[in-house]
């Protein structure tokens, strides 16, 4: 699935599927976008062909190369120089996307920080799963990256839709590294009864596919085969946290239900909230559910914002 397959669901419920699926798994709207396990189909726009096996010195990976993370390969970016006192920021796409698709604000970030991305498993030109997926084994394979690209220092995690929701279920178990969050229209907690309680079993139409299809990719059925399950917000603590939610209401155009997704995808958005006695919501005015990729700049803001927090908290503590 594409980045751009949120845009275009108005006229696929197939597509639309995905889309919700990207939100919360990844960010399209729900969960999903494009299909981009398998480089040769056209993921990681040659992230497969770039990336370069990991050196033998040890040292955190700059550039695209692979790193071995519990016998299995996975593909990761990292891009700037880690300043003195200041967070290694990482980034987490949505469902279905690979690294490339975050290229342009890494790049940008990576002008004042260390900035990583990374492909999931199942996701660009990392390793297939070797079975099925949930947010606790996918939060190992997170540790295991963050502890290559950014050695001792302490993380920044930023992710959209999908990668929203990994980084908001990892953060209140890690503490000790996690001192900010950004989550850009994020994949509400909820997910599934959200999509359950505003496409009852009794629709008809569009409507139907939409609602099978996102709660099979909920089910696992992804090329992440990432199984994904409602919850309670957990707590981080008072760390920053940027919520940053889209302004233009694409969800509405789905016939009889669009509004009640629209409401509901609010709704999980202020959820996230609870994270942190330090989170703050804002809107993207202009961005559908690819935020980054519609309006960079807030992204970055955002991103930034909470870096720089992050690295006044450290400072504070000696």
């Amino acid at each position: 699935m594409e980045d751009n397959v949120f845009r275009s669901f108005r006229s696929n419920a197939t597509a639309t599927a995905l889309v919700w699926l990207c939100c919360t798994a990844a960010g399209a709207g729900l969960v999903g976008c494009s299909d981009s396990s398998d480089p040769a189909d056209g993921g990681g726009d040659g992230a497969g062909a770039a990336a370069q096996e990991r050196t033998a010195d040890g040292e955190p990976p700059t550039g695209a190369e692979k790193i071995e993370v519990d016998g299995q390969s996975v593909n990761v970016s990292c891009s700037g120089t880690a300043a003195e006192g200041r967070p290694v920021v990482v980034l987490l796409s949505g469902g279905g996307d690979d690294l490339t698709k975050l290229a342009g604000i890494q790049k940008t970030l990576s002008e004042k920080d260390r900035v990583c991305a990374y492909d999931r498993l199942g996701q660009g030109a990392s390793d297939k799963p070797a079975g099925p997926q949930t947010i606790e084994s996918t939060g190992t394979v997170l540790t295991g990256v963050i502890e290559q690209v950014a050695g001792d220092r302490p993380v920044v995690l930023a992710g959209h839709s999908l990668g929203g929701l990994i980084s908001a279920r990892y953060a209140p178990d890690h503490t000790h590294r996690v001192r900010g969050l950004v989550l850009m229209d994020a994949t509400s907690p909820t997910q599934n009864a959200d999509l359950a309680e505003e496409i009852p079993e009794s629709a008809t139409g569009p409507a139907v596919d939409l609602r099978e299809k996102t709660l099979a990719v909920l089910g696992g059925q992804g090329a992440e085969k990432l199984t994904v399950t409602d919850g309670e917000v957990r707590s981080a603590g008072d760390i920053p946290v940027e919520v940053v939610r889209h302004g233009k209401e694409h969800l509405a155009t789905v016939p009889e239900y669009g509004p009640g997704l629209e409401r509901a995808w609010l709704a999980g958005q202020r959820k996230w909230l609870a994270v942190s006695e330090r989170s703050e919501l804002s809107t993207a005015q202009n961005s559908e559910h690819y935020i980054y990729a519609d309006e960079p700049d807030v992204a970055v803001a955002a991103i930034r914002k909470v870096a720089d927090e992050a690295a006044e908290d450290i400072a504070a503590e000696g």
